[in-house]
């Protein structure tokens, strides 16, 4: 799908939190969790951990990295690549841009770096 889905102002995902784009509103095959680090970027990664059935939205954001809940792999938010057994498998990027004070989803399409908020509505 190549269609920008709008997930919200970024004031509506708290820092260190993620919200999940399910299936049916994004068209992708898997749920999607956008995540808002507490350095004020966005990412967004497959929510399904790639070791176990797992929510990432469920889990730790320090930095620019998630740990999952269930066995503690940890995941790169920038590339998707996994950085902690016993997860083998990165998880896939997509991109989400701010654009006019809103996060926009881009599922399917690889990310490409930090997305920050700017101009007067950036918090």
């Amino acid at each position: 799908m190549s269609d920008g889905i709008d997930v919200g102002s970024p004031e509506e995902i708290e820092e260190g939190t993620a919200r999940i784009v399910e299936p049916e509103e994004s068209g992708f095959d898997e749920p999607i969790a956008v995540f808002h680090t507490e350095t004020g970027c966005f990412f967004a990664l497959n929510d399904i951990c790639t070791h176990e059935e797992a929510s990432l939205a469920e889990g730790w954001i320090e930095g620019e990295t998630v740990e999952c809940p269930l066995h503690s792999s940890s995941f790169d938010l920038r590339s998707g690549k996994v950085l902690g057994l016993p997860a083998t498998e990165d998880a896939r990027t997509h991109r989400v841009e701010v654009e006019d004070g809103r996060i926009v989803l881009y599922p399917g399409r690889d990310a490409e770096q930090a997305v920050r908020p700017s101009g007067p509505s950036a918090g």
